[in-house]
């Protein structure tokens, strides 16, 4: 049974489900995946979530500081609360996220985008993965060298 700190999920309206087809806010979309891509060792996410980020405006301080977000001041509580999520949801043990996470989570945003930094964590997490499974180093990408992609 889940904690009531948990959200509780409505049901999909769409294949993916209504939670993944709403976007993150965009700082905690920065954080998280820049976190999540540099836990699972992917220079290419980290190359992809840092120039994304840079190109719509995020600080190169904030940037810079995102791996020791913990111990920074220029975040948010808010803003905390998304890469705490991020990093126990990369780094699942037996327990999966704590309820101490989610209960602030919780505090900061709604249903919505708590299913979408879930999905966040879940989508980035498989990409991190597969270009490091198959050594796909960073350095090379262009922001929007994707936009064709998804249309």
């Amino acid at each position: 049974m889940l904690p009531s700190t948990r959200a509780t999920w409505p049901a999909p309206t769409t294949g993916a489900g209504a939670a993944c087809t709403t976007p993150p806010p965009s700082v905690s979309r920065t954080t998280s995946g820049a976190r999540m891509s540099s836990s699972n060792g992917c220079g290419f996410c980290v190359d992809v979530h840092t120039k994304q980020a840079a190109a719509a405006g995020e600080t190169a301080l904030r940037l810079n500081l995102v791996a020791a977000w913990r111990h920074s001041t220029v975040f948010t509580e808010a803003e905390r609360a998304a890469p705490a999520l991020a990093e126990e949801g990369t780094r699942l043990g037996d327990n999966g996220v704590s309820d101490e996470t989610w209960a602030e989570v919780r505090e900061h945003y709604d249903d919505d985008p708590v299913g979408a930094l879930v999905c966040l964590v879940s989508l980035i997490n498989a990409a991190t993965r597969m270009n490091v499974i198959v050594h796909n180093p960073g350095g090379s990408y262009e922001p929007g060298m994707f936009a064709g992609a998804s249309s």
